[in-house]
C-alpha cells in the first residue's frame, strides 16, 4: 500500500512538472524571458506561486529546464534512430543521414524561436547564453564527438580529433541555411532541397576529413 501511494505521488508530481513546462514553453516563447514572471506562470497553471517554487526555485531554473526539455527530447527523436557512421551503409550515406537529421532538428520552429529569444535578451541577461549553450549546443557537440570517435575507432574515418571533425561537419551543414532561417528570410525547405544541401556539405567535408582516395593503378 505504501509503495502504491509513493508511486501515485510520483506520478502526480511528474504530471505537475510536465504541466509547468508546457505553460512555460508557451509563455517564454510568446513574451520572452524578461517579460515573463513566475507569478504569471503560476496564474496560468491555476495554482499558487509557492507550489511553482516547489518544482523550480527560480525563473532562471525554470527557463533552463524548459530549454533542456525542448532540446533533449527532440534531439533523441532525431538522432537516436541513426546507426553509427559507416555501419550498414557507406560513410558518405551515413554522414548525409546525420546531416539531414541535424538540419531538420535545428530548423524546427521552437529551436529557432529559442535561439532568437536568447540572442535578443543576452545583453540584459548574459546568463541565458550559458543556459542555452549547456541545454542544447553543448550536448549536441558531445553527441557528435562520440559519433566521430566511434567511427574513427572502427576504422571508418582517419584518426583525428573527433570533436573538431564533428564541428566541421556541423558548420558545413548549417552554412547559409540556418542563418537565413534565423533571420526570417528563408521559408520551409522541401526534403529534396535540404538533402541536396547536406549532400554537397558532406562531399566537401569528405574531401578534407574522409578516407584517402585510392588512385587507380597506372597502365602502360
Amino acid at each position: 500500500m505504501a509503495s502504491e501511494t509513493l508511486t501515485s505521488e510520483a506520478t502526480r508530481g511528474e504530471g505537475k512538472r510536465r504541466a509547468i513546462l508546457d505553460v512555460a514553453h508557451d509563455v517564454f516563447l510568446a513574451q520572452g524571458y524578461a517579460a515573463t514572471s513566475m507569478s504569471e506562470i503560476a496564474a496560468k497553471l491555476g495554482g499558487s506561486k509557492g507550489t511553482l517554487y516547489n518544482y523550480f526555485r527560480s525563473k532562471e531554473e525554470l527557463f533552463s529546464a524548459f530549454m533542456s526539455d525542448v532540446c533533449s527530447d527532440q534531439a533523441a527523436i532525431y538522432f537516436d534512430p541513426l546507426t553509427p557512421i559507416g555501419e550498414g551503409k557507406s560513410v558518405r550515406e551515413s554522414l548525409i543521414d546525420l546531416g539531414v537529421s541535424l538540419l531538420e532538428f535545428l530548423l524546427q520552429d521552437d529551436f529557432i524561436a529559442i535561439h532568437r529569444l536568447v540572442v535578443a535578451e543576452a545583453d540584459r541577461f548574459p546568463e541565458l547564453g550559458q543556459l542555452f549553450y549547456e541545454a542544447g549546443p553543448q550536448r549536441g557537440e558531445l553527441r557528435f564527438t562520440e559519433k566521430f570517435r566511434q567511427a574513427m575507432a572502427a576504422g571508418h574515418l582517419p584518426e583525428d580529433d573527433p570533436k573538431v571533425v564533428g564541428q566541421r561537419l556541423k558548420d558545413l551543414v548549417m552554412s547559409d541555411l540556418y542563418l537565413r532561417r534565423l533571420w526570417g528570410v528563408l521559408g520551409e525547405l522541401d526534403p529534396t532541397t535540404l538533402r541536396a544541401h547536406v549532400t554537397q556539405s558532406v562531399d566537401i567535408f569528405l574531401r578534407a576529413f574522409g578516407p584517402a582516395r585510392v588512385e587507380p593503378p597506372h597502365t602502360t
